[in-house]
């Protein structure tokens, strides 16, 4: 199973991200979305997971969870915007992984046996950040992430 993951688009879904998404099964937005065109086009390549970002503050935005947990052949995978809100020790929760956004930093590490990834941002270019997207492999039991730099 493969789980496209995008953050911190702010408005701007750039062809290099919809190209590294194409082939998933499912998509992973990790909030500041921007736009609500953003989550219809993803939705156009494969269902669609997304968190409200702390933009994400128009009308339309109210309907989308400021968390989301989603289930995958077994692993449960928790979906957060800003790592800090985290409110539950994941491992005890049962969770595989977290997936948050915010920091625009593109970031995965393991923590008492939780992967924690961080996309980094897709959308317009903040600071000197590379601009990046998510993968998330499933199989076996097992997840494991790999950043897809779209640009330097």
């Amino acid at each position: 199973m493969l789980i496209g993951v995008i953050s911190d688009t702010h408005g701007l879904l750039r062809p290099e991200a919809l190209a590294e998404l194409q082939g998933s099964d499912r998509i992973i937005h990790a909030g500041d979305v921007g736009d609500p065109a953003i989550l219809d086009r993803l939705s156009e390549i494969a269902p669609v997971t997304a968190v409200r970002g702390n933009v994400d503050r128009e009308s339309w935005a109210k309907s989308i969870p400021e968390t989301d947990v989603l289930e995958i052949d077994g692993i449960s995978i928790y979906v957060l915007h800003i790592l800090d809100h985290l409110d539950l020790k994941p491992g005890p929760a049962g969770i595989s992984a977290v997936v948050y956004g915010h920091s625009h930093v593109p970031k995965q590490e393991m923590k008492d046996r939780v992967l924690y990834f961080n996309p980094g941002s897709a959308g317009a270019r903040r600071f000197k950040l590379p601009v990046t997207v998510g993968k998330l492999i499933v199989h076996a039991g097992k997840i494991r992430g790999e950043i897809i730099q779209l640009l330097p």
